[in-house]
C-alpha cells in the first residue's frame, strides 16, 4: 500500500532546489495538502552539482530581489531546520580584461547602487588586494561584491523539504509522474508509478507544479504547455588540496569564461564556454540520477591553459575531479516561473542556466505568492513562461540555441547584442524586399526585424560596444528621415489579436481601461490593468465592425496579452484569434507620409476624411489595404495593414512612388529613439504590472466613468490621492554619454530610483531616459524643482527634467 493520498490541493513535480522551495513557501502561506513527488532521489537531478554560488546582483531589479531574499532566507534555514546550508558570504570579485568589459562592470556597479547592493569599482591594484592569488596580466580593473556568497546546494534543497515537511507537506522520493490527465484547460490529477514499478496510481489535484528541471520539457508536453529548454554539458575542476590556501573570495573573469571558488582548501575552476555541447536531444536516460557524463578534456583544455596563467598555483596543483554534469538552459538565459498560457492551473519554475541555488528561494517566495494571490506579486516580465513562443519547444531550435546560451552567461553583455544561433525561424513577407535594400536583422520573438540599414559597402553586421556602435549614424539618420521627410519600416512582427462576437464591445470595455463604444474605424490607445491599476497590457484597439476589432501588442507579449484575454473572457460571447501572421505591415511616417499616400492610393488622407486616431480601407496600388494613423514616433503618419498575399505588391508601390520623395527605409532603432524622444512608454521597461497606470501618466487612456472594468476601483483611489510617483522624462545636459536602462537616478544629491529605459534623441541631441521619482503627496511643481543627475558608469551627468514630452509637446506634428 502507498502512503500517498487520492487527492491534493497542488502536486509539486521535482525534487531539485527549486522544486523544495516551492513546497517551503506553500506551506509557510498555510497551504495544506501539498505533495512533492521526485523520480529519484532529491537533488539527483543538477541541484546536487551545482557550484552553489550566492549572488546578489541580476540585470533587473525585482531579479536582484528575488536573488537577495534567497541569501537571506538561506542565512536562517539552519536555525528554523537544523540542517546546515553552508552559506558563507565571502565576497565576489568580477574582473575585466578589456575596456568594454570594464564598462560593462563598472555600469553593472552604478545599477548595483540603484538597486540597494552594496558595490566596490576596483583598480587593477585593488583587484589583487581584495585575490592575492590572481595574475593582474592583462587586468583593466574589477568590481567588488560584498555580499556574495557560496553555500552547500544539496543541503539547502534538504534543508527547504525539511522546512515544508514541519508544515504539512508531504515529499514522496522515488515516485515518478507517468501521465497527466487534463480536460480542457485544466489539469485534474496526475498518475504515478514507483521506482521499482510495484506500486502505481493517481491524485486527483486543483493544479501542479512543474519543477522538473532539465525533465520540464518534457513534464511540459505531459500537461500540455510549452517549457522551452535543453540540457548542456556543464564542466569544471576541483584541484587537490592546496597548502595555505583559505576561504577566499568568488573569482570570476568573464573574458576568460571562467569563474574561481575555493571549498575546504582545494579550488574549483568552473567553465562557461562560447560554444556548448547540447545533450540528451533524444530524451535523458530513465536511469539517470546523480550521473556524470563521459569527460571531455579536450573541450575543457582551453579554458585550463587559460586559467593557469591566471591563477598560477593551479599550474602546480594535482586535478583532484574532473567534472561534467548536464544542466538546462532556456532560449534567454531566463528561467520560466508562473502560470502557463495554456492551462489555467499549471505553474511552471524550470530552466534556471545554472544559477538555480542563487535563484530558488526568491523564485519559490514569488511563484507562492502568485500561487496564493492569483497575481504576480510584482513585475516578473524577465522570467514569466508566458514571454516563451509555442516554437521555442521545438527540439531542434533549443539544441541549436543551446549551442550559445549557456556561453552567453559570461560573454560581454552589449546593448543591442543579438543572438547568433537558431536565427531565421520567423520572417514577415518583406523580410527579402528589406534584404535586398541593406536591412541588418535583430531578433525578438523569433520574428527576424530589420533594426537598421547599412549603407553601400557597410558591413552588415554589428560591431559591439558600450560605445557609438557602427550602426548609430544610419540610425540617427533614418532618424532625421522621419523627423524631416519621410521614412517607412515593417511593423508586421507587432501582435493583432481578432475580438469578435456580440459581446465584443462589452467584454472589451470590461478587460480594457478605455472606452471601446465607438464608432466603426476608431482607433483606441489604452491598457489592460489588473486589480491593483497596473499595467497589464499596453495596446491600440481598432474597431472593425459591428462585432470585431483588432487588439495589435508589441511582438513579444502577443502571447501574454491574448491569454490575459482569455482568461477574463467569463460568460462573455467573443471569439479571440491570434491573427498576426494574416496581416503584413508597413509604417509610414513623416511630414511627408501623406504626400507619399496619395502617390499611390486614390483615398482621402486629409483630417477631415482620416483624422488622427481613425482607420480607413484603402486601394493600394492594384491591392487593398487599411490605413490605421496611429505614431509610436511622434510625427504624420500612417500604419498601413494588408493581407500577406498583397505585401509584396504593397511594398514595391511605395518604395518605388517613394523615389521621388527621398523616402528613407528604416528600422526598429530608428523607432526607439523617436518614440523616447516623444515620452511615450515602452511595455516591459517603463510600464509593468507593479507600475500605476496613473504614475505611469497614462490615465487619459483610461475612461472612469464607464461601467465597471478590472482596476476601476484602484485608479479612482489613486486618482483621488494623487500619484505616488511620475515617471519623468530627463535629458542629459553632456552629448557624449549614452543612456540604456538601470542607471541610478539622483534627485538633489540622493539616489532615488532608476532609468527604466534610454536611448539616444538624435533631434534633441542628447541621451534621454525615462524613470519614475517617487514623489507621494509632492505636485509636479515640487518634482520639477528638484535638481537631477544620471549616474552613467561611476560619473554623475547633470539632466533636465520634463514631466512633458521634450519633443512636440502638443503633439501638433502628429495632427497636422
Amino acid at each position: 500500500m502507498s502512503d500517498l493520498p487520492n487527492k491534493a490541493r497542488v502536486v509539486i513535480i521535482g525534487g531539485g532546489v527549486v522544486g523544495c522551495s516551492v513546497a517551503y513557501h506553500l506551506t509557510k502561506l498555510g497551504w495544506q495538502d501539498v505533495v512533492l513527488l521526485e523520480r529519484k532521489q532529491l537533488t539527483s537531478g543538477t541541484t546536487w552539482h551545482a557550484a552553489g554560488l550566492i549572488g546578489q546582483l541580476r540585470a533587473s531589479s525585482n531579479m536582484t530581489k528575488l536573488a537577495r531574499y534567497s541569501a537571506e532566507l538561506y542565512q536562517g534555514l539552519e536555525a528554523e531546520t537544523g540542517v546546515a546550508t553552508g552559506l558563507r558570504q565571502v565576497g565576489s570579485v568580477s574582473v575585466a580584461l578589456t575596456d568594454e568589459r570594464l564598462e560593462e562592470l563598472y555600469r553593472n556597479a552604478a545599477m548595483a547602487r540603484a538597486f540597494g547592493v552594496p558595490v566596490e569599482e576596483l583598480s587593477p591594484r585593488e583587484v589583487k588586494e581584495r585575490y592575492e592569488h590572481v595574475s593582474l596580466e592583462g587586468v583593466t580593473g574589477g568590481v567588488w561584491l560584498p555580499t556574495d556568497g557560496q553555500a552547500d546546494p544539496a543541503n539547502i534543497a534538504l534543508a527547504l523539504v525539511k522546512g515544508a515537511r514541519q508544515c504539512g507537506a508531504l515529499i514522496k522520493e522515488r515516485t515518478k509522474v507517468s501521465g497527466i490527465v487534463r480536460k480542457g484547460r485544466h489539469v485534474t490529477g496526475v498518475d504515478w508509478i514507483s521506482d521499482d514499478g510495484q506500486a502505481q496510481g493517481h491524485i486527483a489535484c486543483d493544479m501542479i507544479v512543474n519543477c522538473a528541471g532539465m525533465w520540464g520539457h518534457e513534464v511540459g508536453k505531459m500537461a500540455g504547455v510549452n517549457v522551452p529548454l535543453h540540457a548542456c554539458e556543464h564542466f569544471y575542476i576541483v584541484s587537490e588540496p592546496i597548502a595555505g590556501l583559505s576561504q577566499m573570495p568568488v573569482l570570476r573573469v568573464p573574458d576568460e569564461c571562467a569563474y574561481y571558488k575555493e571549498d575546504a582548501g582545494k579550488m574549483m575552476l568552473g567553465a562557461f564556454e562560447p560554444n556548448a555541447k547540447p545533450w540528451a536531444m533524444k530524451g535523458i536516460p530513465e536511469s539517470f540520477e546523480f550521473d556524470q557524463l563521459p569527460e571531455d578534456f579536450d573541450h575543457f583544455e582551453p579554458i585550463l591553459e587559460w586559467a593557469v596563467e591566471r591563477m598560477p598555483m593551479l599550474g602546480t596543483a594535482g586535478i583532484h575531479t574532473f567534472f561534467n554534469g548536464p544542466e538546462s538552459f532556456t532560449p534567454d538565459d531566463a528561467y520560466h516561473l508562473g502560470l502557463a498560457p495554456e492551462m489555467d492551473n499549471v505553474w511552471v519554475a524550470a530552466g534556471f542556466n545554472s544559477i538555480g541555488i542563487q535563484s530558488a528561494g526568491g523564485a519559490g517566495m514569488a511563484l507562492a505568492q502568485w500561487m496564493e494571490d492569483g497575481q504576480k506579486p510584482f513585475d516578473l516580465g524577465d522570467v514569466d513562461v508566458s514571454r516563451m513562443q509555442p516554437f521555442q519547444g521545438n527540439k531542434t531550435y533549443l539544441f541549436e540555441r543551446s549551442k550559445e546560451t549557456l556561453g552567453l552567461l559570461y560573454a560581454d553583455h552589449f546593448p543591442y547584442r543579438q543572438k547568433a544561433t537558431a536565427r531565421g525561424v520567423r520572417r514577415t513577407p518583406f523580410h527579402h524586399h528589406l534584404k535586398e535594400q541593406g536591412a541588418v536583422f535583430g531578433e525578438i520573438a523569433g520574428w527576424e526585424r530589420a533594426n537598421w540599414f547599412a549603407n553601400a559597402g557597410q558591413d552588415r553586421e554589428y560591431q559591439y560596444s558600450w560605445k557609438r556602435q557602427n550602426w548609430f549614424e544610419n540610425a540617427a539618420a533614418e532618424h532625421r528621415a522621419v523627423r524631416e521627410n519621410v521614412g517607412m519600416y515593417d511593423m508586421s512582427s507587432f501582435g493583432k489579436i481578432r475580438v469578435e462576437g456580440p459581446d465584443a464591445e462589452a467584454f472589451l470595455n470590461y478587460v480594457g481601461g478605455g472606452d471601446y463604444s465607438v464608432p466603426i474605424g476608431k482607433i483606441v490607445y489604452t491598457q489592460f490593468l489588473n486589480a491593483r491599476g497596473g499595467i497589464e497590457a499596453d495596446v491600440t484597439v481598432t474597431r472593425l465592425s459591428e462585432v470585431a476589432y483588432l487588439v495589435v501588442t508589441p511582438a513579444a507579449t502577443r502571447l501574454a496579452d491574448q491569454t490575459w484575454m482569455m482568461r477574463h473572457k467569463g460568460d462573455f460571447r467573443v471569439v479571440i484569434t491570434d491573427v498576426t501572421a494574416g496581416e503584413a505591415v508597413l509604417a509610414v511616417m513623416g511630414p511627408n507620409a501623406r504626400t507619399l499616400l496619395e502617390k499611390v492610393s486614390s483615398a482621402d488622407f486629409s483630417n477631415a476624411v482620416n483624422p488622427f486616431g481613425t482607420a480607413q480601407e484603402i486601394e493600394l496600388g492594384m491591392g487593398l489595404a487599411r490605413a490605421h494613423r496611429v505614431t509610436y514616433v511622434g510625427e504624420l503618419g500612417w500604419e498601413l495593414y494588408m493581407s500577406s498575399d498583397m505585401a509584396g505588391h504593397a511594398f514595391e508601390t511605395l518604395f518605388e512612388a517613394g523615389q521621388d520623395v527621398d523616402l528613407k527605409l528604416c528600422g526598429m532603432h530608428m523607432m526607439d529613439s523617436c518614440r523616447i524622444e516623444k515620452g511615450f512608454r515602452h511595455f516591459g521597461h517603463d510600464i509593468t504590472c507593479e507600475d500605476h497606470v496613473i504614475d505611469a501618466g497614462l490615465g487619459f487612456a483610461v475612461k472612469t466613468d464607464k461601467a465597471d472594468f478590472i482596476g476601476k476601483d484602484a485608479v479612482l483611489a489613486r486618482k483621488e490621492s494623487g500619484p505616488e510617483s511620475r515617471i519623468v522624462q530627463f535629458r542629459l545636459t553632456d552629448p557624449e554619454p549614452l543612456l540604456y536602462h538601470n542607471e541610478p537616478l539622483i534627485r538633489d544629491g540622493e539616489i532615488v530610483g532608476y532609468l527604466s529605459s534610454g536611448n539616444y534623441g538624435h533631434t534633441l541631441g542628447r541621451a534621454i531616459g525615462l524613470g519614475y521619482v517617487p514623489c507621494k503627496g509632492e505636485s509636479a511643481g515640487d518634482v520639477l524643482a528638484s535638481t537631477y543627475e544620471i549616474d552613467v558608469m561611476g560619473t554623475r551627468v547633470r539632466a533636465e527634467a520634463s514631466l512633458r514630452p521634450m519633443y512636440d509637446p502638443r503633439s501638433e506634428r502628429v495632427k497636422v
